[in-house]
């Protein structure tokens, strides 16, 4: 029977008063020459004018150069089994060629990239690796940057490996460690582990806030053992990822197709000459839009800009009498209720879901169309639009839809999204 209480692959905080020490552990000073021994950033800051501290990760709980970080070094055995992998799908022949490239990577220990557009069924082509992984008595994780798609994947790798226990970890949901095989969490949780895995795979690794932080690079560099892979998938690579294909220091696999065949949704334009909202009033055309969405009887996504635009455009769609029917509702990344919110949408008691780019990618709403307000505003990159089209035509049975682009100037990002989805539209 394994011991599931053990802390094996953990590291956290003691202070001088507390300089116990487990067995299999390390004790090394928090800050080591202003550099948090956690995270890796610079600590310049002290508490009091007294002692340093790290205000990165203080996230985590505090770490001061008075600190010891405490590291489980111990190797968690867990029991070789077979068929641990109870998901009866197929793989289209695409898939199964980059399910197989995988298996060899991970074979080789050789860090890899998946680059595969948006529904090309990225964690099915999971399910072979984690499978040689978990039967090997190994041990994975899957870390992504938004609690969203953590617990969008949560059930579907659970009921895929029922057989074993699965570990999820964010920080809107406390949660005791239990040393699982197989793990999902945020990427800010890796910088709770070391050495502790031997595939790492990290989903939408272009993603905020994981892309420009370099303290979660350093999180995920540590989690993963000295002889341990590390995969990431994306359908937009960031360009540091790029450069490493350049120089060979990393394998990639690409994938051009969805998982039913059909063809990504290349976005529709346009122009406003007048604003999209004003004196608490949508812009007719705006409003005609959002009605034609409706009355075809999708959902609706609509993105806008930043967070407090969310209550105006709610306030004015909840205000035009021809929406009057509609469940309308808006989310963003505080608040409080956006896993419910967000359950809800999916569950089609949502007809209209107003929010940012906090849901632009990793997750999926069966015949969802999209509208993005603004979508010549600074905030929104190539890859962002790009994984904002992604959310339409993921279904089988609904392979297009609409995605409508909102600006009023035509800028070099909508230029870039929309000949890259056509590009890999060839």
């Amino acid at each position: 029977m394994e011991n599931h209480t053990s802390l094996a692959g953990r590291q956290w905080i003691i202070n001088q008063d507390d300089s116990s020490i487990f067995p299999n552990c390390e004790k090394i000073s928090g800050i080591i020459n202003n550099i948090c021994q956690r995270c890796g950033s610079y600590c310049n800051t002290k508490i009091a004018g007294k002692k340093l501290y790290c205000r990165a990760c203080i996230g985590l709980g505090r770490v001061s150069e008075n600190d010891y970080l405490i590291r489980d070094l111990s190797n968690k055995s867990y029991s070789k089994q077979n068929d641990l992998l109870t998901w009866s799908g197929n793989l289209t022949a695409r898939q199964a060629k980059v399910s197989q490239e995988i298996c060899y990577a991970f074979k080789k220990r050789q860090d890899h990239l998946v680059h595969a557009v948006t529904g090309a069924g990225k964690t099915e082509m999971l399910f072979d690796c984690l499978k040689l992984c978990l039967e090997a008595g190994l041990r994975a994780c899957i870390a992504t940057p938004r609690i969203d798609v953590v617990n969008e994947l949560y059930p579907r790798i659970s009921s895929a490996f029922s057989k074993i226990k699965i570990g999820k970890y964010h920080g809107r949901e406390y949660k005791d460690y239990e040393a699982e095989q197989l793990i999902i969490c945020t990427t800010h949780q890796l910088l709770k582990f070391y050495h502790a895995f031997d595939l790492l795979i990290i989903d939408e690794v272009d993603s905020f806030p994981y892309a420009p932080s370099p303290m979660l690079h350093f999180g995920a560099n540590n989690a993963v053992k000295t002889d341990g892979m590390k995969l990431y998938l994306t359908a937009t690579p960031p360009d540091d990822l790029l450069e490493k294909i350049k120089h060979k220091k990393i394998t990639v696999s690409l994938l051009n197709r969805r998982f039913h065949g059909g063809l990504l949704p290349v976005p529709k334009e346009k122009l406003f000459l007048k604003p999209f909202l004003k004196k608490k009033q949508l812009n007719k055309h705006l409003l005609k839009q959002i009605i034609l969405v409706i009355k075809a009887g999708h959902p609706l996504l609509l993105f806008v800009p930043r967070i407090n635009e969310i209550p105006v455009y709610l306030e004015a769609l909840k205000a035009c009498h021809q929406l009057k029917e509609m469940v309308i509702k808006g989310v963003h990344a505080a608040d409080e209720a956006r896993i419910d919110k967000v359950q809800e949408f999916r569950d089609k008691k949502i007809d209209i879901l107003i929010t940012t780019t906090i849901l632009e990618r990793g997750v999926t709403f069966k015949h969802v169309w999209v509208i993005i307000v603004a979508a010549d505003d600074a905030i929104y990159t190539r890859a962002s639009l790009i994984q904002i089209a992604g959310r339409v035509g993921r279904s089988s049975d609904d392979q297009d839809g609409l995605v409508l682009f909102c600006y009023h100037k035509y800028t070099l990002p909508i230029r870039q999204a929309i000949s890259e989805i056509k590009r890999m539209n060839r």
